[in-house]
């Protein structure tokens, strides 16, 4: 895949990290699935064993109908009162991973800071992974998870009033494509909607997805191929729909109260600071936050700097007022 010379000048990266992303420094000149599948896998899967071995929650797996078979998800409870019916806010997660890689356990270790904080249930599930499934069939996956949900609010102790989705990188895009389909569809009514540092454009125009077409982390050129992987040939063209890249809607009146969040140095950048400009133009009730100096994904890559923690702090805040009702 041919690649051009990154954009200068650029916003320097973090000096809290600085040293972090050069250890991890890998840009290879052409990506494969398996590869990134058996990386993804490595650095999740201690995530995964820490979350199940976590006394302070407990995880249930449940197969739930898809569109094209059986899903599968896991439940994530407070073991606190477990026994006590009550509703209780829940999270409809959805895990990232470039649309080709990881699980419904990326990022699912928060669920427990969740179960803690708010005394919140989280749902995850495993939607198909492209390439071997395309287009629409991402976001269908993830919008039968929810509808399961909001089929089983009772029987799970959720409050319908207090359902929030939530996705990640490649699970913000397809988020943010959920929500459009509850929308569009009259489906489950969302108290928010949380995009955390969201994938929602393929066609990488922005001027900050070409000051990052290279570079120590998730740069622009890894993006084009994880949207290929999805799209084939339509990637960049008209032909492309709001629920496979939601930056291609062209309203987005009635979606939920909206946080949104990027760093400065990574290619999502711009697209996502559009995408909220577009929230605010359409009388949407949204929060962005650009982290200065952190390359995308830069909370995982360093937790303790202190740039990740005050993210941490705000996305918290966030869930709380909007569990509290005073969002």
């Amino acid at each position: 895949m041919a690649r051009s010379a990154d954009l200068r000048p650029r916003p320097p990266y973090n000096p809290a990290i600085q040293s972090v992303l050069e250890a991890l420094d890998h840009d290879p000149n052409r990506y494969e699935v398996n590869k990134v599948r058996k990386v993804s896998a490595c650095r999740t899967r201690p995530l995964e064993d820490a979350l199940l071995a976590d006394k302070s929650v407990r995880v249930e797996q449940v197969s739930i109908p898809g569109p094209r078979g059986t899903l599968t998800a896991s439940i994530v409870r407070p073991t606190a009162d477990s026994t006590v019916k009550r509703p209780r806010p829940c999270i409809f997660y959805i895990h990232g991973g470039a649309l080709i890689s990881c699980n419904r356990f990326a990022g699912l270790d928060t669920s427990a800071v969740w179960a803690r904080d708010f005394d919140a249930i989280t749902i995850s599930v495993d939607y198909g992974l492209a390439p071997e499934h395309t287009g629409e069939q991402l976001v269908e996956d993830c919008y039968a998870g929810l509808l399961w949900t909001e089929q089983c609010l009772d029987q799970l102790d959720i409050d319908p009033s207090r359902l929030i989705l939530y996705g990640t990188s490649a699970g913000g895009g397809l988020a943010a494509a959920t929500a459009l389909m509850a929308r569009d569809r009259g489906g489950p009514k969302l108290a928010g909607l949380f995009l955390e540092c969201p994938m929602l454009d393929d066609r990488s125009e922005t001027v900050s997805a070409r000051q990052y077409v290279s570079g120590p982390f998730y740069n622009s050129t890894m993006n084009r191929f994880a949207w290929s992987c999805l799209l084939g040939e339509r990637v960049g063209t008209h032909d492309v729909s709001q629920y496979e890249a939601p930056a291609r809607a062209a309203d987005l009146e009635g979606l939920p109260p909206t946080f949104i969040d990027c760093a400065s140095a990574e290619p999502f950048r711009d697209e996502i600071v559009i995408f909220a400009s577009r929230l605010w133009a359409a009388g949407v009730c949204a929060e962005l936050h650009v982290w200065p100096g952190g390359p995308h994904g830069y909370d995982r890559i360093a937790p303790d700097a202190p740039m990740s923690k005050q993210a941490r702090e705000a996305r918290l805040a966030w869930l709380r007022r909007v569990f509290t009702g005073t969002i």
